[in-house]
């Protein structure tokens, strides 16, 4: 039998309502820029689950579980559709999400292979990404359909997420972490860097610094940005351009007081994060 509730409640929606996007940290701010850029009358509502950072060395299923109970979080708050804006949740849970919220749109992430596949020249590409990303079936099913007869060399950056959840973007330390991962890529002779985490956006200066100016970096966060216009055209829920001025909502399950720090480093702008706290499996606000 439908879930009249559940119908009624999709109905409800308008184009005025919020786009929900979550991640572990602060890395799914890459994706909000992105969306900003792209649909600048979009509300977005944006989750942090800063508690629990980084979703990359954890199991699968402890991240699908957070993704389930932060998308209902973010559906109780109006969220038209949800942005998983996290790599290690989309190889987790996106699949499970849209089974079960299938009234839900979802837009995910998958590193981009494809387009490195298809632009390299050396035909050596190498993807920085999570253990969670590298272990789950989407990632798998990226290097089947796209990779064929091309070398795609991995790196997990262990370390990288917390470093840049510091606020460490151009550290030593973390400029370290790069260095071990890229200099053996570049060794073997890759053109092409995939950046499979939303967090590392924001340390793409310091990757263009050691790979010199003849490797290309590529952030998928644009072309996720677009999907999110296509799929909210299509369920007739994107909102005109010029409408009332957009607003934004932080939520962390961390230290608001130490995202409102990170915000003028990463979109530019200060803001006021709210709290949300995990009682078990649930979120509350």
């Amino acid at each position: 039998m439908p879930d009249l509730n559940r119908q009624s409640k999709r109905k409800a929606f308008s184009p005025a309502s919020p786009i929900g996007v979550f991640d572990s940290g602060v890395g799914g701010l890459s994706v909000l820029r992105a969306i900003r850029r792209e649909l600048p009358s979009e509300n977005i509502i944006f989750f942090a689950d800063q508690s629990h950072v980084p979703y990359g060395p954890r199991p699968l299923e402890e991240v699908r579980q957070f993704s389930f109970a932060i998308t209902r979080f973010l559906l109780q708050r109006g969220a038209k559709a949800i942005v998983v804006a996290c790599n290690a949740a989309s190889a987790a849970a996106l699949h499970a999400l849209r089974q079960e919220f299938p009234e839900t749109p979802f837009i995910g992430m998958e590193p981009a292979v494809k387009p490195a596949a298809e632009h390299t020249r050396s035909g050596v590409v190498g993807v920085l990404a999570t253990p969670a990303t590298f272990q789950g079936a989407l990632y798998a099913s990226v290097l089947e359909r796209f990779a064929k007869g091309v070398i795609v060399l991995q790196d997990t950056c262990p370390g990288l997420v917390s470093q840049i959840e510091a606020g460490e973007m151009d550290s030593l330390s973390t400029r370290r972490i790069l260095e071990k991962a890229l200099q053996p890529m570049l060794a073997q002779g890759i053109d092409t860097v995939v950046l499979g985490c939303t967090h590392y956006p924001f340390i793409i200066p310091l990757v263009q610094e050691i790979t010199g100016p003849d490797v290309r970096v590529i952030d998928p966060a644009p072309a996720v940005a677009r999907q999110v216009g296509r799929v909210l055209e299509a369920a007739g829920l994107r909102q005109p351009i010029g409408s009332a001025p957009a607003w934004q909502q932080f939520f962390t399950s961390g230290s608001p007081q130490h995202l409102d720090g990170l915000l003028p480093r990463l979109l530019g702008e200060t803001g006021a994060a709210a709290p949300a706290v995990w009682r078990g499996l649930k979120l509350t606000a």
